[in-house]
């Protein structure tokens, strides 16, 4: 053998070692993620706490008591009671669930394929963590505005049960319809060929606290600014990059078993 064909075969011998390598670094990326079980052993954000970003920061306030906007907010909450006892209903206190590795689960049927985060576990930590995040910026911004929910300030039923700390906390801006929205944004990236059925599916995600009783339209409005601007930010997030590249990759070799 010449000196060039054996040069050549050492440099394709190295090649397709760095590749099958990378395969496999890509393949096991998510073998050893630890799923969690709920708020207490929740996974953390990608933005450290001196990233300083807050929605408080862009958010406009809510709208002013009697004001137009105020009033189509009450409204919209009187007549979606009349759904209790509908499947919207019944889809919206599903919905309610938001902590556990599962609840992305939602957009299963969007996504053409059952999201699964025993097989897709870097998928799911990728959700979780931008969830933490929303926690952490929205925070500010409920605190400040301190708007009362729809169930508080005028007493119906809603979809899911009244516990205290619902009826403590801030409605503006609507936590679940900013995640929900981060995570179709997400995930209409990660599957394109999908993006009109997840965009619509975060969209009525975001509905359903409405139609639930416990958010008002322009708390469910505010909330998806908030989601679409932290994906936005976190995009400049080398993990979170990494985390979307290995999601990307789970997501494929999924859908492909799932076709067979």
């Amino acid at each position: 053998m010449s000196g060039k064909a054996e040069m050549r075969r050492a440099f394709l011998s190295a090649f397709i070692g760095l590749a099958l390598a990378g395969c496999a670094a890509t393949s096991d990326a998510g073998r050893d993620i630890t799923l969690w079980q709920g708020y207490a052993d929740h996974p953390k954000g990608y933005l450290a706490p001196a990233a300083g970003f807050e929605a408080l920061a862009f958010l406009p306030p809510p709208p002013q008591a009697g004001s137009l906007r105020a009033q189509n907010d009450v409204s919209v909450y009187r007549e979606t009671r009349a759904l209790e006892g509908y499947p919207r209903w019944a889809q919206a206190a599903a919905d309610a669930e938001i902590v556990t590795p599962a609840a992305p689960r939602v957009f299963s049927e969007a996504l053409g394929s059952p999201f699964d985060p025993q097989q897709t576990p870097a998928l799911a930590l990728l959700l979780g963590r931008l969830h933490a995040d929303l926690e952490a910026v929205q925070a500010s911004a409920k605190a400040t505005y301190a708007r009362s929910r729809p169930f508080v300030a005028e007493p119906a039923n809603i979809c899911i049960e009244a516990e205290p700390w619902l009826a403590q906390s801030g409605s503006y801006p609507s936590g679940h319809a900013a995640i929900g929205w981060a995570w179709a944004l997400v995930l209409a990236e990660l599957a394109p060929d999908r993006a009109e059925e997840i965009l619509a599916r975060g969209l009525a995600y975001g509905d359903s606290r409405v139609i639930c009783g416990v958010h008002y339209v322009s708390d469910v409005e505010a909330g998806r600014l908030v989601g679409a601007a932290l994906v936005a930010r976190l995009k400049a997030e080398p993990e979170f990059q990494r985390d979307f590249g290995r999601a990307r990759g789970e997501l494929t070799t999924s859908n492909a078993k799932s076709s067979q």
